[in-house]
């Protein structure tokens, strides 16, 4: 087979240097022989094959590796994926490929737009005040009028993604299973927002539903009040630092807005901090959110002591109450409406009836199901109009 003799080793080498791992580590994590990379290294070059794995783990195109020249790093990465860098500079090996991903997933949403000449859903977000009417002013903006019915029905995470989707934000939810779209199980981050001017992205990692609607909102918040880029961990959602106190109060005051906080009684609060969850079971399933949320909007309104709310904390930490694992495979064919939304799904089927990409292509876009998967979806998105 015929060898490339023109790779780029420095490129590598750089390449190799944000992962935090060696070339030879390199060749174990992309599936390849030792003895490639030894020979690459040596300057005798290698096949097109191997040159493709190495490019796909460490997430550049192949022509990247070919090119001539240092890296210039101002263009290797986008400012966006560069501003999450800066903000958590140790992220690792395989959230920096899921980052990539994302990117890449957002120009293919835009790409097929254009070509079925779909209307763009402006993100036109609200001009916040700052003068304590905020949460207002986002719920109205995302049609969650305080003087609706509270209890009609029930939220739950995807009733609040659509919310979000309708106002021209791309929501991405990680998978729960192993694979491209799942973000590794033993990671901190549990979400992070890509800011754009024009449809901006907001990646959920998979979680429980109520968990998921917070980091929602919480990633919301950041798009709408700091207008950059961000990524939380579990401890920043909780953090006390200004810009991360600021996005978890307007996201807790969206989701629960003072008219719910009067509904509760104190007089019937429990004394045993593990009762919390029944106390406010009703509201916690009603607005599809967790028990803590509820819990934090009492105590940043002081009807609740830090001590009790400390006490919650420490009993819920205890056990693994939130942790969902596993994802889809049941139902194989519906993952990518789990992943990447029913409007995108929606508008890579609109590009297929339209000729404008492949019955292949189409399934790259769509994590890669196999055709008759395709076709299962396609069936499944549109009896359910």
């Amino acid at each position: 087979m015929e060898r490339i003799q023109s790779v780029n080793i420095e490129r590598i080498q750089w390449a190799c240097h944000q992962f935090g791992i060696t070339p030879y580590e390199l060749a174990t994590k992309a599936g390849i022989p030792e003895s490639a990379i030894e020979r690459l290294l040596n300057g005798d070059g290698t096949t097109f094959n191997y040159l493709q794995k190495i490019a796909e783990f460490l997430g550049h195109g192949v022509l990247f590796f070919v090119e001539q020249g240092p890296v210039d790093e101002a263009t290797a990465y986008t400012p966006q994926f560069r501003t999450i860098l800066n903000r958590k500079p140790n992220l690792s090996a395989k959230l920096r490929k899921f980052v990539r991903r994302v990117e890449k997933q957002r120009e293919v949403y835009i790409a097929l737009q254009e070509a079925i000449s779909e209307p763009a859903i402006n993100f036109t977000p609200p001009v916040l005040t700052g003068n304590g009417h905020n949460s207002e002013i986002v719920r109205e903006w995302l049609g969650l009028r305080t003087n609706n019915p509270l209890f009609s029905h029930r939220f739950d995470f995807d009733i609040y993604r659509e919310m979000v989707e309708d106002k021209g934000v791309l929501v991405i939810l990680s998978n729960g299973y192993n694979g491209k779209w799942q973000m590794p199980k033993n990671d901190p981050i549990l979400g992070f927002s890509i800011y754009h001017e024009f449809y901006p992205v907001i990646v959920v990692k998979k979680q429980s539903d109520q968990r998921q609607v917070f980091t929602l909102m919480h990633e919301l918040a950041h798009l709408l009040i700091h207008k950059t880029s961000w990524v939380d961990d579990e401890h920043d959602l909780d953090s006390y630092v200004a810009q991360e106190r600021d996005a978890s109060a307007l996201a807790g005051r969206v989701l629960v807005p003072d008219v719910v906080l009067a509904r509760l009684r104190d007089q019937d609060k429990p004394s045993n901090p593990a009762d919390f969850d029944i106390w406010l079971d009703r509201e916690r399933r009603a607005l599809g959110v967790s028990g803590e949320v509820i819990l934090r909007r009492l105590l940043d309104s002081g009807r609740l002591y830090q001590e009790e709310y400390t006490a919650y904390r420490e009993w819920k930490d205890s056990g693994d109450w939130d942790q969902q694992e596993g994802g889809f495979r049941l139902y194989r064919h519906r993952e990518p409406v789990h992943i990447f939304g029913d409007k995108f799904v929606r508008t890579v089927f609109e590009a297929l009836q339209a000729k404008e990409i492949t019955l292949v292509k189409a399934s790259t876009y769509l994590d890669n199901l196999k055709i008759h998967d395709v076709h299962a979806l396609e069936q499944y998105c549109y009896a359910n109009v």
